[in-house]
């Protein structure tokens, strides 16, 4: 029963992480208007959360082994939550105020987002049966939930700062009760028994764990190219109104959310590399038909296969991160880490790009990563029981 419910809480952080992300997301487009900022200048905004994340998530596993996952979710949602309120009231004041909010609200969340990913592994293990990657979908639940109020916001004229304020306030009030659900374990993962206590920052001397993050790097700079720049793009490139801009980005994450759900029967029937190669070749199709459709309408399929096609990515590199439990919080923060590099160099190289070549051109290059993910992707094969002592040693 404890696991049970530990499901359910761990659904609902999965969920909140989500819908905080995008209901942000959905509203760049008009916080770039607002600024009158160009892609180049926008991109360099932006990674301000990319840089907030990059300082919390090395040392995420570190937190989470002394807080115990729950404590660091109920600190970061509070961090998080008052970057995001920061920013949507800063920026009617100009760039300056917002930029110390999206770090505020990439430090809170970067480290939430490897709590939640540790919770769900320990999860996971108890019931004995695959879940991650439907944690993940509760998190694409919780983008579209953010991206489709964010669309209703934009069409019912309401502000960017009142919008974002009243996200900020429900996730502020809504992360500590739910993460009362979660194990009543203080520590995770390395500390099992039996397990040598060790430092989870020797994570970043194994091979496989870095090789399973320049992974997850690829499909974090795809997906994340989907999450700041598709509504852009599909403005700027089809003189998309702002309102079908936000829609486009709903149907991203909507395609995203449901290759989530269903993707564990795929999974468990054909194994990880199989699959993560075909849903990877799907991913750069719907990107080529995104870029080069023709028409909005051919730019929403294939926002739709894009979406379904790196919805796997993410929750797959997890997993492999954690495949032994005993180390997990360490791993996870690796490859967490390696993998939130896409959002540091992914919003200023695709908005330098765009400078050059237009926005919706720029977004062949996440083309290209996807296409070096599905390379590297037999990485991610659980390793054979007799070299898993090998591995954590």
């Amino acid at each position: 029963m404890t696991a049970r419910k530990a499901k359910y809480a761990v659904y609902a952080v999965f969920i909140l992480n989500g819908f905080m992300f995008a209901s942000w997301a959905s509203r760049i487009p008009q916080v770039r208007d607002g600024l009158e900022l160009d892609p180049q200048r926008l991109g360099l905004v932006l990674l301000a959360i990319a840089i907030g994340s990059l300082i919390s998530m090395p040392l995420a596993g570190v937190v989470i082994s002394r807080l115990g996952a729950a404590r660091t979710i109920m600190v970061m949602s509070i961090i998080g939550a008052t970057g995001l309120a920061t920013a949507a009231i800063g920026y009617q004041y100009g760039v300056a105020p917002v930029i110390p909010g999206l770090f505020l609200l990439g430090l809170g969340s970067g480290t939430w987002d490897v709590a939640m990913n540790v919770e769900g592994a320990e999860v996971e293990r108890r019931l004995g049966h695959s879940i991650m990657s439907r944690f993940h979908a509760g998190f694409s639940v919780g983008t579209v939930a953010g991206a489709l109020l964010g669309s209703a916001m934009i069409a019912l004229g309401v502000s960017v700062t009142a919008h974002l304020v009243g996200v900020a306030m429900l996730v502020a009030m809504t992360a500590t009760p739910a993460v009362r659900g979660f194990l009543p374990v203080a520590h995770h993962d390395e500390h099992h028994e039996g397990a040598e206590r060790r430092s989870p920052l020797k994570a970043w001397t194994e091979p496989r764990t870095l090789l399973i993050g320049v992974f997850v790097f690829c499909m974090a700079f795809t997906e994340g190219t989907g999450v700041d720049w598709l509504g852009v793009a599909v403005i700027d490139g089809y003189d998309a109104a702002p309102a079908l801009g936000s829609l486009t980005f709903a149907v991203f994450l909507a395609a995203m959310t449901l290759g989530r759900w269903f993707g564990p029967a795929l999974l468990d029937e054909h194994g990880r590399v199989p699959v993560i190669r075909v849903t990877g070749l799907a991913a750069v199709l719907g990107l080529l038909l995104v870029v080069f459709g023709g028409s909005l309408a051919a730019a929403m399929a294939g926002a739709a296969l894009w979406g379904a096609g790196v919805a796997l990515g993410f929750p797959v590199g997890m997993s492999a991160a954690a495949d032994d439990p005993r180390h997990s919080a360490g791993r996870v923060s690796v490859v967490s880490s390696i993998g939130y590099l896409a959002f540091l160099a992914g919003p200023p190289f695709v908005g330098f790009l765009g400078h050059e070549v237009g926005t919706l051109r720029s977004l062949t290059a996440a083309a290209g990563l996807v296409t070096l993910g599905v390379l590297l992707s037999g990485v991610l094969r659980p390793p054979a029981p007799s070299r898993v002592e090998a591995y954590a040693s």
